[in-house]
């Protein structure tokens, strides 16, 4: 059994270096990108509070692809440069964004969702996939998160 969630007053930097250490442990030796995206969003969801949904979208033949998630059903394909992943994608940079409502084209696949961190995982200068964040609560996510989370899609990008 893996039980790798922190404790509760855990730092949120001390929180994802243990969050990254936990997903190269995971991974580590598996070649099976699915599987180990399926058990990096499993551990988003365990290791982080206040989400609706945490997973990836996968790049396939230049657009994005549902990939293993935790949450809601999701929109299954999304087009670069549209919605937060789309941008996201299409930039290679991390959207950050604090009102999903407020952000132009945004897609809404869950109603519930307020906030959104959506962080390309790039293998050399080509984005293969991006991890995608969803809360409830307006301005969940912070700068701490977008470095937290800019780690682990390095940590496990030659592995997705």
């Amino acid at each position: 059994m893996y039980d790798f969630r922190p404790a509760d007053d855990t730092p949120k930097p001390e929180a994802y270096r243990q969050l990254v250490d936990a997903a190269s442990a995971l991974t580590a030796g598996e070649h099976d990108s699915i599987a180990n995206m399926a058990n990096v969003a499993a551990l988003l969801w365990e290791f982080l509070p206040d989400l609706n949904w945490a997973g990836f979208y996968r790049m396939v033949d230049g657009e994005l692809v549902l990939g293993p998630f935790h949450g809601r059903p999701a929109c299954i394909r999304i087009p670069l440069g549209q919605g937060v992943c789309g941008a996201a994608a299409q930039s290679g940079e991390s959207q950050l964004v604090k009102d999903v409502h407020a952000f132009p084209g945004h897609i809404a696949c869950d109603s519930a969702s307020a906030s959104e961190l959506v962080v390309p995982v790039l293998r050399g200068s080509a984005v293969v996939a991006v991890i995608d964040l969803d809360s409830p609560s307006k301005a969940r996510f912070d700068s701490e998160d977008r470095a937290g989370i800019e780690a682990l899609a390095k940590a496990i990008a030659d592995r997705i």
